[in-house]
């Protein structure tokens, strides 16, 4: 008699399984055990389903991969999700081809109160990447326990990953391979860190081959795994459009950035805001609030947070703070300062990470 995670193992690897089946299964045979040791005909008139799934070969070669897979499991401190687990994702479950088992590698509570996925553009641009980390920065400060989620790609999903780090939140990666690897092998120390700070999970077993279809399909357990969905630049085409459907699909709020009708990383984007598919999203508090989450009131930002501002600095602070951006141009002439003057200032305060500067003269806190 094997532990009741290696039949559990052994039943998500049959091919052609899936939840809704594994339920069925669960509700005709009873002990999985039974399922991997009783005859083929016995089975079918238990369950009545007939095909592939049910034959020798295909649960006993199942049952050996299982046996495999319990070795890397155990020696790399990986956690098998099963659908029915009180551990398993509950907002999964809710969907109709969710995973019937998950690896899953961290410390993140997958079930936490509040958790949003963040998707977008593999060549994302500065414009996306500031909006990332101002947005991740904002909710960090109203909800501490948040959950970020991503895919680990290039990008909108590394800086999302980066960003929540960066601000303390956990933050999960939805993977495309088995734990046996990363890819790319570039974020490798991301991943790592991940694994204190949130975690690494995955439908597919250690040492399974890679396929373009994967990443693909991860897509639908970004979506499932949220409550919301946002979209940071997006091409028409683009995948993230993908994971804008599945979330739709799910019944999952969707939002996405807008940008500059010109931009082909905006067009996708832009094209979900026309035809009403997401939500427009400019800022952290345009989520909280379509979300009727209860935010605590942030204070002001206060000189004190400067305290080594001079006074030219913190007019030019003051001015972002009442403007919310500025263009050079404009404000030479608002604040009746010379160019060269302005940029000196303004260079000054980047190095001491007050401002930030973006395309187009723009310079935002």
């Amino acid at each position: 008699m094997e532990p009741e995670i290696v039949y559990r193992i052994a039943l998500s690897r049959i091919k052609g399984m899936n939840k809704s089946l594994a339920q069925h299964i669960h509700d005709t045979v009873g002990e999985l055990e039974l399922f991997f040791e009783l005859p083929e005909s016995q089975l079918q008139e238990m369950t009545g389903i007939t095909g592939r799934i049910l034959h020798d070969e295909a649960r006993r070669t199942a049952l050996q991969a299982a046996r495999q897979e319990m070795e890397f499991i155990q020696k790399g401190n990986i956690v098998p999700l099963y659908f029915t687990d009180p551990t398993y994702p509950h907002r999964l479950t809710e969907c109709v081809d969710a995973p019937v088992l998950l690896y899953y590698r961290g410390t993140a509570n997958l079930n936490e109160a509040k958790v949003i996925s963040v998707v977008g553009t593999r060549r994302a641009t500065d414009y996306g990447r500031s909006f990332c980390e101002a947005m991740i920065r904002d909710l960090a400060d109203y909800f501490p326990q948040l959950v970020i989620v991503s895919g680990l790609a290039y990008g909108i999903d590394i800086c999302t990953h980066r960003a929540a780090l960066k601000q303390g939140l956990d933050t999960v990666g939805v993977l495309a391979h088995g734990l046996d690897h990363i890819y790319p092998s570039s974020h490798r120390n991301t991943a790592i860190e991940m694994v204190t700070h949130g975690g690494l999970i995955t439908e597919y077993p250690g040492y399974h081959a890679m396929h373009p279809a994967f990443f693909v399909a991860r897509n639908r357990i970004v979506a499932g795994l949220a409550d919301a969905v946002v979209i940071v630049e997006s091409r028409e085409k683009g995948g993230a459009l993908i994971t804008a459907g599945i979330a739709e699909s799910y019944h999952r709020d969707v939002f996405a950035l807008p940008g500059d009708i010109q931009r082909e990383s905006s067009a996708g984007c832009n094209h979900l805001i026309r035809r009403n598919r997401a939500a427009l999203i400019t800022s952290a508090d345009d989520l909280v609030e379509a979300m009727c989450w209860n935010a605590p009131r942030r204070e002001a930002v206060q000189r004190s947070l400067f305290p080594d501002l001079t006074d030219e600095e913190q007019t030019l602070v003051d001015y972002l703070k009442a403007k919310g951006e500025g263009q050079i141009n404009r404000m030479t002439v608002e604040l009746d300062r010379p160019l060269s003057q302005l940029l000196s200032v303004l260079v000054e305060l980047e190095f001491k990470g007050v401002v930030k500067a973006l395309p187009g003269g723009i310079y935002k806190l």
